[in-house]
């Protein structure tokens, strides 16, 4: 038997959710993005979870304005977004630093970001506090189907990242389980 029992702290390196995500809050007039990780699809209504807790700047904009934008970068902006979540939006202007353009929501105050292969414009609709598990509504969401780097980034876990690369197509297969519109 090739398989051999690993540490149970390399779990998340198969389990991490991914993509990573940059997600954009704006109180008081200040815009911060933070780098994001976990995230996850809860059913085909545009329901989404996001994990962060009061370690994040961000955290306290996302608590009070109920609001924020989920931009998936592509693999091209991979540097910047490790950047990103590197540094604190309490000590700097982050869309300064890293040269982001703010691109204006319709549907929030939070900006999105121009050059993501997507935005998704969001409201909370819960906090689970014990969790630190946000549920999220999509209320509008932008893509670019001309993005030059469609490649999704995911996570490990450990500070290593893997691209999307080539895709599977086997939409014939499971067309019955796919919901309208997709």
């Amino acid at each position: 038997m090739s398989l051999r029992e690993t540490r149970i702290e390399k779990a998340l390196l198969y389990l991490e959710p991914g993509p990573l995500a940059l997600v954009t809050t704006s109180e008081g007039g200040k815009d911060n993005v933070m780098t994001i990780s976990w995230t996850m699809p809860l059913d085909f209504d545009g329901h989404f979870a996001m994990a962060t807790g009061p370690w994040n700047y961000s955290f306290k904009a996302l608590k009070k304005t109920r609001e924020c934008a989920v931009c998936i970068p592509p693999a091209s902006m991979l540097e910047t977004a490790a950047k990103i979540g590197s540094v604190s939006g309490a000590d700097c202007d982050k869309f300064a630093l890293f040269g982001l353009n703010a691109i204006a929501s319709k549907t929030i105050s939070a900006p999105c970001i121009e050059g993501c292969i997507a935005c998704i414009e969001s409201k909370v609709v819960k906090y689970m506090p014990s969790a630190g598990i946000f549920v999220l509504k999509a209320t509008r969401l932008i893509s670019d189907s001309r993005a030059p780097d469609k490649r999704i980034i995911h996570a490990r876990g450990d500070g290593t990242f893997t691209a999307d690369g080539q895709t599977f197509n086997f939409r014939k297969i499971i067309k019955d389980k796919l919901p309208p519109g997709l």
